[in-house]
């Protein structure tokens, strides 16, 4: 079985020193319901995690509410021991009390919590990007950021990203600690977070959009974006993917999926280069 491979979607280097193929893959689909509880099917499961790395992936994003706690086992059952150029960035922050209930919980202790936890399941000694999954509002930011910037000194934490934030809290939260990813919702059709964007490649923060092919209308039979992928033989997801790519360079794209079939075509995205006359169109249809 063959499949485009990540490294076509070029590279980025996280901090400045953590080299990805930016094209990565993330957990979130891999639970049950609601983001709640096992997987339908673990072995199929443990399938898309070993097919992401044969097919060259080694940016996998997740967290500990995933499941909760079920998305970081799967990838340590199937996954370790781990590739030498593996990075695995979890999250903390968000607390669950049912299927698709989130909280946020940013108390210190909680999150020193967490990362131990986070270690323990998914194998390491270190964890290459931790993200404060939200910034919880009853929290001063700069106590939530100060406990993962300790972690860091400890040698727990390598680089440390935030979620679902502001150009003011990025910045804010950088008078505390050296923010190296910031993750926020981000897409074709959704762009709203443009002003963060700009402002981390700007400052060679890489930017992780979640939800990334959420291509609605416009991959409707006779949308622009199922024309433009019949031009490229391509699906809609394929090109949404590529337009991220293309977006900017500090876009590392994150598209999950619970089946091997779908995380092929996901791949197919990397090879994909579009023209500038393409990338105006598809921005300009959404």
């Amino acid at each position: 079985m063959t499949g485009t491979h990540a490294s076509e979607s070029g590279t980025f280097a996280i901090g400045g020193d953590l080299t990805v193929n930016r094209l990565g893959y993330g957990t979130m689909q891999l639970t049950g319901s609601g983001v709640w509880g096992e997987p339908r099917d673990p072995e199929e499961a443990a399938r898309v995690l070993r097919r992401a790395v044969e097919l060259g992936v080694n940016f996998i994003d997740t967290a500990d509410s995933y499941g909760p706690s079920v998305a970081e086992k799967l990838i340590q059952t199937a996954l370790a021991p781990y590739n030498d150029d593996l990075v695995i960035a979890t999250k903390a922050g968000l607390t669950r009390q049912g299927p698709g209930v989130w909280t946020p919980v940013g108390r210190p202790e909680y999150l020193r919590q967490q990362v131990e936890m986070s270690l323990r399941i998914l194998s390491l000694e270190r964890v290459d990007l931790f993200q404060l999954h939200r910034i919880d509002p009853a929290v001063p930011l700069e106590d939530q950021v100060g406990e993962l910037k300790a972690l860091q000194d400890e040698g727990k934490i390598r680089h440390i990203g935030l979620s679902e934030v502001s150009v003011d809290e990025v910045e804010a939260a950088s008078k505390v600690a050296t923010i190296a990813t910031v993750q926020n919702l981000f897409n074709l059709a959704n762009r709203s977070a443009e002003p963060l964007l700009d402002y981390a490649e700007k400052n060679n923060i890489g930017f992780i959009p979640w939800f990334p092919l959420a291509t609605g209308e416009l991959s409707a039979a006779d949308g622009p974006l199922t024309a433009l992928a019949k031009q490229h033989d391509a699906t809609p997801s394929q090109l949404a993917l590529a337009w991220l790519l293309r977006r900017s360079p500090v876009i590392l794209p994150i598209p999950g999926t619970s089946s091997v079939a779908h995380l092929d075509d996901n791949m197919g995205g990397a090879a994909i280069t579009l023209t500038d006359a393409e990338f105006e169109e598809l921005s300009n249809a959404a």
